[in-house]
């Protein structure tokens, strides 16, 4: 059964002018041309992304949308109507949010935290603002030292309130945190301790190397904006360094042996590489 909203991994039926059909059992579901891979043929197989188009039909991508089914994530507003307000999907269709599962209003432009569900009623990925009712710490699916995914939620006296996993809710000290954080932000960290009630304090990073320098902390989010890899090593140009990143080639250095003796880091001729887990 194939899954709306989600990832699934199909079998091409048949190849057509305009892309190929999927076995969607027991419908055929169309991949269209511009998302084929070169070399895709008839019983290969190929992971995409189903959702319904605009006319009510299965259709799949390989895009990436912003969230999937049961994921939570900071949404653009598009536009509104006198039911409700649609949001950037990340792909050729937006989300729709009714008027009932919004917070407050939703004007185009603006910025918010949706969770997306099936509606039981027409079937279709809905997004909606209420999350609360879908977030539990009464029986966790994680124990300390998990490594976990992290979405701040809201920011507090102590720290920021974070969602783990889509699913639980945890907190992140404000000395755990070594960057400026704002709702909507997505990282990785870990449990570090699970107290009475199953209330849950999180950190950044790796166990064992959450603490790191704002300076640290300014390479390593380049490295993971990057895609694990940046042209820039201890052999760059000190003007270089100083446009890229501010501070001097002397303190780059620094920073870069810091970061390799934790482990988070390795160098190649060209550049420097993450290493974090």
């Amino acid at each position: 059964m194939v899954k709306v909203g989600e990832y699934n991994k199909l079998r091409v039926v048949k190849e057509v002018d305009f892309g190929v059909y999927l076995d969607g059992e027991p419908d055929e579901i169309l991949l269209p041309k511009r998302y084929v891979p070169d070399g895709l043929q008839a019983d290969d197989e190929i992971t995409v992304f189903v959702y319904h188009d605009n006319e009510g039909r299965l259709i799949a991508t390989t895009d990436k949308p912003v969230a999937a089914v049961g994921e939570i994530a900071m949404m653009e507003v598009v536009t509104t109507n006198p039911s409700g307000a649609f949001v950037k999907w990340g792909i050729m269709k937006d989300v729709f949010v009714p008027i009932s599962n919004q917070e407050k209003r939703m004007r185009p432009g603006d910025k918010r935290l949706v969770r997306l569900y099936i509606d039981e009623r027409t079937g279709r990925v809905t997004g909606t603002e209420k999350i609360d009712k879908f977030l539990s710490n009464y029986e966790l699916t994680v124990k300390e030292l998990d490594p976990v995914d992290l979405l701040v939620y809201q920011k507090t006296e102590l720290g920021y309130k974070v969602i783990i996993n889509n699913t639980h809710l945890g907190l992140m000290h404000f000395g755990d945190v070594f960057a400026e954080l704002e709702t909507g932000d997505k990282l990785k960290g870990f449990i570090k301790t699970i107290r009475e009630h199953n209330k849950m304090d999180v950190a950044a990073g790796v166990k064992g190397y959450a603490k790191v320098s704002a300076d640290e902390e300014t390479i390593l989010t380049m490295l993971r904006d990057k895609g694990g890899y940046i042209p820039f090593n201890d052999k760059s140009a000190p003007e270089e360094i100083y446009a890229a990143f501010g501070m001097s080639k002397k303190t780059f250095k620094m920073i870069l042996g810091a970061l390799y003796k934790k482990r988070m880091i390795s160098f190649t001729q060209t550049g420097t590489k993450l290493e974090e887990a």
